[in-house]
């Protein structure tokens, strides 16, 4: 049974042109995608993904995330009902590792095959990164940001700014809003030693903990502040009556720009330069240079990412969740960027529920709604590399 399932992979092969060299799995991914493209003219393409090398299903995921990037730049896109149907299969030989795609547009068939040089250890997978959650806190209404400063825990929420020690409630102040806040409310929480800042929609939140606490609330179009991991930030413009950036921008140089808008971003490095993703509105997430001109996009997360300061093998670490069905999925998973690509360096982490916001800066913050208490759990991410 193993030799003729073997014989019957093999058929397409003899039938395929011959195996154009890529540098690695993304560069084999793009290649094939393009092609994709071209005999596509614009139509979608529904694509199976089957893996029958001796890497892991990290590689095969960056593939497909490689693949999909290359495809939308192209011009194509990908569907679950269309006349295009592409079998894509990761395969490997002694020498190389192959990607090999079999498209159908009716009675047209094509086989493409592209490949990539094995490395002399005979693997190709990323370094592997752990990531791991730690409950902060749980509540019944709904939690915006939480920050962690000594033995304290903050927790923004609508109606009130809090901090707890071992459970008990420390400072509590209630905020009032001006204006029905928006129906998918989002907030940002920063706490610097004693002084407090808590952003919401046209609203700008100021107190500092000594002894006592008072925060002063006040209308404001002030930028937010973005944190990606310690190392750097990004001022954004916040649309107040929804809830998303409206795509104005301010860098740490001072530079000004205006995008699409977006939801969340992240900073990470590649080949020793700065790279900014930005979660658009429109499902992407697009790879901007320092100068914020555009490089490329990622079609397949969800519209919550965060920078990291962990480093994996070289790499920097971004986290990203799961697309979901009209809602974040539930879970979080690690990414390096490699050649404008995605690829997975870990095994995601399971949530209890849809993430309504993920926040970076000393930390990483992940919010939760959990689907079977009903209850909002707030969740400390970390990354550890193996």
């Amino acid at each position: 049974m193993k030799g003729w399932y073997a014989a019957c992979l093999a058929l397409p092969f003899w039938l395929a042109h011959p195996a154009r060299a890529a540098e690695d799995l993304n560069g084999a991914a793009r290649e094939l995608a393009r092609k994709t493209a071209v005999l596509a003219k614009a139509e979608p393409v529904t694509t199976a993904w089957r893996n029958l090398s001796s890497l892991g299903s990290p590689a095969l995921a960056q593939a497909r995330g490689a693949f999909e990037a290359a495809l939308h730049e192209a011009g194509g896109r990908t569907g679950d009902q269309a006349a295009l149907e592409a079998q894509i299969t990761l395969s490997e030989s002694q020498s190389e590792y192959l990607l090999v795609e079999e498209i159908r547009k009716g009675e047209e068939r094509q086989v493409w095959i592209a490949s990539w040089k094995r490395a002399a250890n005979g693997s190709a997978a990323a370094p592997a990164a752990l990531l791991e959650k730690r409950l902060l806190w749980e509540q019944e209404e709904a939690i915006l940001d939480v920050a962690v400063t000594g033995d304290l825990i903050w927790v923004l929420s609508p109606s009130r700014l809090a901090a707890y020690r071992a459970g008990a409630p420390v400072h509590t102040v209630r905020i009032a809003a001006s204006k029905p806040w928006p129906r998918d409310l989002r907030g940002r929480l920063r706490v610097n030693g004693a002084n407090v800042q808590a952003y919401l929609p046209g609203m700008l939140c100021s107190g500092t903990a000594n002894g006592g606490f008072v925060l002063e609330c006040r209308s404001s179009d002030e930028t937010w502040t973005i944190e990606s991991g310690t190392r750097s930030l990004l001022l954004a413009a916040f649309a107040a009556n929804r809830n998303y950036f409206d795509g104005r921008v301010v860098t740490q140089t001072g530079m000004r720009k205006t995008v699409a808008p977006f939801y969340s971003a992240a900073q990470v490095e590649e080949g020793g330069r700065q790279l900014w993703l930005l979660a658009m509105v429109d499902g992407r997430t697009a790879i901007f240079d320092a100068s914020f001109e555009a490089l490329g996009t990622i079609p397949s997360w969800g519209s919550d990412i965060a920078g990291t300061d962990a480093r994996c093998g070289g790499r920097n670490a971004v986290l990203a969740t799961r697309p979901g069905d009209g809602h974040e999925g539930d879970a979080v998973e690690a990414f390096a960027i490699v050649n404008r690509a995605a690829s997975p360096i870990g095994a995601a982490v399971e949530l209890p529920g849809p993430v309504t916001a993920l926040w970076s800066g000393a930390g990483v913050v992940a919010v939760v709604r959990n689907r079977a208490t009903g209850k909002y759990q707030a969740y400390a991410l970390t990354i550890g590399c193996s």
